[in-house]
């Protein structure tokens, strides 16, 4: 610990802390533009620039260590001075654009003016222009105004793992601007938009709708992907109309996705439905509340009475709130039926463990940890918040290990990596136990046959970057829960986890994956695989959130009855009875439980649309309605607090309930990878215009290696022709080099693919 006096206080901080980090433990405000806490330290902005006693000039206060017994004045005629004069070649350039600018109200630059900017200038020449430029449809470009701080480029290098932005030219000629030909398209790339201290990169979707000091703040939570990002909603006229990062060091720190950022723009999409809806006669009528609610319960109620309680279902996704999964298990248990089932996209129901599966520790410990070992997942797409926090894990020493059907770069060094085929994952894993095993002499492992399993280098690298670590991982992602062997996946890692004294984690799928199954919204299985005479779809799109869509499909299209609760009046129209408009996440108060299991509550931040109901609510009443018990709730803390039932810790576990005896494979043929889209993943991202025009949420294509393409007579850019049990789809062909042989990767519940089946699963291929 050093010892140092700022403006006549005296503090301790630790050793290798700079001036700023000093100054800011102790809530001294020194003027910075191009500082940040989570970029590395620039000093080119000179904006911080103090004095320090015996230093023959100011020192800039982000790059300069604290030496023991160090006095600095921060606010003394050497420093503002200095300041000053740094203020005034800032804004020499500068437009005076304020009114028009959208950054106006909440600029650093506006803000420190008014302290160390002089009320004219002495600048008489002509200013610099510098053109705008195309970074996308996410961030708009005023680029004259930029003051060259290099927030955004060290951003892009440092935190999106690729830098997408540069600074070429010197002096007034250095611009900030993407390489030729492309735009900036990292899946967490709005957070440069908060980086940037002026009015240079802002909000494209954003960008004129409203001003800083009419917007309300109100706090909420992600409904996207299973970390829980915190948010600020901003609100005006009832409308959201920004969604901005609530800093949360423990869950996603500063930063916010693009998903989550975006994704408002669908709240106030023209699909969204405000009235109930009941087809008569094959034409869509608008009812109100009472009438709808009764046609509902007493159809419910007429078909479990004519063809029992195992005759309907209830089908809800993860993004669903606490609240809203338990009152529709109590909805259906109340009708005698346990057919309620939330994961939609998984292939194997057959996993049973003591808990709910989760993370297996938080978020923090897991970016702490020595070695981790990612099997089955796009992680980057997945859970782009996460993939950043193991980034910079590893620039501290973490080893960082995957085990995926493709080689998707994940922007950092990896220390080993097993692709195959995504049929034969659970020998992938197998591979690894061999290796380990063989490193520690063991024999054999329980409830393990590895007779005829190869261990491969890569797979010896893995091994080894867990030897002799104190703190390591093993977690499961997406594609590892949706794979049709994922019991046998589940179960090969957690013999690996032990083997090596890892934690063994499940990735949330979305917001609320934990918390479905706290409240036991699981273990219905496929519930489309028997055709049922009735199902209640709660914010469901079946072409789109489940894993054999054209099964489900067909299910609901011969259902007796189809009640479908939604935001948005396009969900069911072709196969429901019934369309009930409830409320999105920023329309009702609710619950997420993410992926380390923490409970999660909000509120509503703007009032129902039209006659919009939160579903809870919904359920409440068709509760009371059909006569059950337990369903007068007054508030959703009510239900909140029955449906977690005391201590959640208590009921995780990745632990299974019976060993599982696991053996090798053999696969051939043509296999299709089938991943969920990043922005199809939702209802919401779905719906949302500006994720729809980025590179990710680009047009589907069949990606194959090249000898995979040669075998199947394909060419880059034609047309191929995709056979996967009754359905087909044609797609345009390109490369991905990172596949092993036979694998085509065809994206999942897409427009352009939904009429495929499994995710994971034979299929045909032919030249269009």
């Amino acid at each position: 610990m050093l010892e140092i006096e700022i403006d006549g206080k005296k503090l301790t901080v630790p050793g290798g802390s700079t001036v700023m980090d000093a100054a800011n433990s102790v809530g001294v405000h020194i003027p910075h533009f191009c500082y940040h806490k989570k970029l590395s330290i620039a000093a080119n902005c000179r904006m911080c620039l103090v004095q320090v006693e015996k230093a023959p000039k100011p020192l800039p206060a982000c790059a300069t260590p604290v030496t023991d017994g160090m006095k600095v004045y921060t606010h003394s005629d050497m420093a503002v001075k200095a300041q000053k004069g740094v203020m005034e070649f800032l804004l020499i350039n500068h437009p005076l654009d304020c009114p028009i600018c959208d950054q106006g109200g909440e600029c650093q630059l506006q803000d420190l003016a008014v302290g160390y900017g002089q009320s004219a200038s002495r600048y008489e020449e002509e200013k610099r222009v510098v053109p705008n430029k195309n970074l996308g449809p996410l961030i708009s470009t005023d680029m004259t105004r930029c003051i060259h701080c290099s927030r955004c480029v060290r951003f892009t290098e440092e935190i999106a793992g690729f830098q997408e932005l540069g600074m070429p030219g010197r002096g007034e000629h250095t611009e900030v601007m993407s390489f030729i030909g492309k735009t900036v398209s990292s899946e967490i790339s709005g957070n440069v938009i908060d980086l940037c201290p002026v009015g240079a990169l802002t909000s494209k979707p954003f960008r004129y709708s409203a001003r800083t000091w009419e917007l309300s703040r109100r706090k909420s939570v992600s409904p996207h992907d299973g970390l829980g990002a915190n948010l600020v909603v901003q609100v005006k006229d009832h409308r959201v109309k920004r969604v901005l990062p609530l800093e949360n060091e423990a869950i996603n720190e500063c930063w916010l996705a693009d998903r989550d950022r975006f994704s408002y723009e669908a709240l106030n999409s023209e699909e969204r439905l405000t009235r109930p809806l009941i087809k008569q006669g094959g034409v869509w009528q608008e009812a109100d509340w009472q009438t709808a609610l009764e046609y509902v319960a007493n159809g419910l109620k007429d078909i479990v009475d004519a063809h029992g309680a195992n005759s309907i279902a209830g089908v809800a996704t993860e993004h669903a709130t606490l609240e809203e999964l338990y009152l529709l298990k109590q909805l259906f248990a109340g009708l005698g039926s346990q057919n309620v089932e939330t994961r939609l996209r998984a292939a194997d129901h057959g996993l049973k463990t003591v808990g709910a599966t989760w993370l297996g520790q938080s978020i923090a410990d897991l970016a702490a940890s020595d070695a981790v070992l990612v099997i089955g997942s796009t992680l980057r797409k997945e859970q782009p918040l996460l993939a950043q926090r193991l980034r910079q894990a590893v620039k501290k020493g973490m080893k960082l290990s995957a085990l995926n059907p493709h080689a998707d770069d994940l922007l950092t060094t990896l220390a080993g990596q097993i692709v195959v085929r995504p049929d034969r994952m659970v020998e992938g894993v197998l591979s690894l136990i061999k290796a380990v095993a063989e490193a520690k002499n063991i024999a054999a492992v329980s409830q393990i046959d590895l007779a005829g399993v190869e261990v491969t280098d890569a797979a010896r690298a893995i091994a080894a970057s867990f030897d002799g670590k104190e703190k390591t991982a093993i977690v499961l992602g997406n594609i590892a829960q949706q794979n049709p062997r994922y019991a046998e996946l589940h179960a090969a890692a957690a013999a690996l986890a032990e083997l090596t004294g890892a934690t063994l984690g499940v990735l949330g799928t979305a917001a609320n994956s934990v918390g479905a199954q706290l409240v036991g919204a699981t273990g219905a299985g496929n519930v489309f695989a028997e055709p049922k005479k009735a199902y209640v779809l709660l914010n469901t799109e079946v072409e789109f959130d489940v894993a054999d869509s054209l099964q489900a499909l067909r299910a609901v299209q011969g259902a007796a009855m189809v009640v479908a609760l939604s935001s948005f009046g396009s969900c069911a129209l072709e196969h429901a009875d019934v369309i009930l408009p409830v409320s999105p996440f920023s329309e009702t108060s609710g619950t997420f439980v993410n992926m380390e299991g923490k409970a999660q509550s909000f509120n509503g931040v703007v009032r129902p649309l039209g006659e919009t109901r939160p579903a809870w609510k919904v359920f409440r009443v068709l509760g009371n309605l059909l006569g059950l018990a337990q369903f007068n709730f007054d508030s959703s803390e009510q239900v909140r607090d029955i449906a977690l039932n005391g201590d959640v810790a208590a009921r995780l576990s990745n632990a299974l309930v019976t060993p599982l005896t696991i053996k090798p494979q053999a696969a051939t043929g043509v296999v299709r990878l089938g991943e969920v889209p990043i922005y199809q993943a939702d209802m919401l991202t779905r719906r949302a215009p500006a994720l729809q025009a980025t590179v990710d949420g680009a047009a589907a294509e069949l990606k194959a290696n090249g000898v995979t393409l040669a075998r199947l007579g394909l060419t880059i850019g034609g047309k191929a022709v995709i056979r996967q049990g009754q359905g087909d789809a044609q797609l345009v062909v390109a490369l991905d080099a990172g596949l092993a042989d036979d694998v085509v990767r065809v994206p999942a519940n897409h427009p352009l693919t939904r009429a495929l089946g499994a995710f994971v699963g034979p299929v045909e291929v032919t030249q269009a």
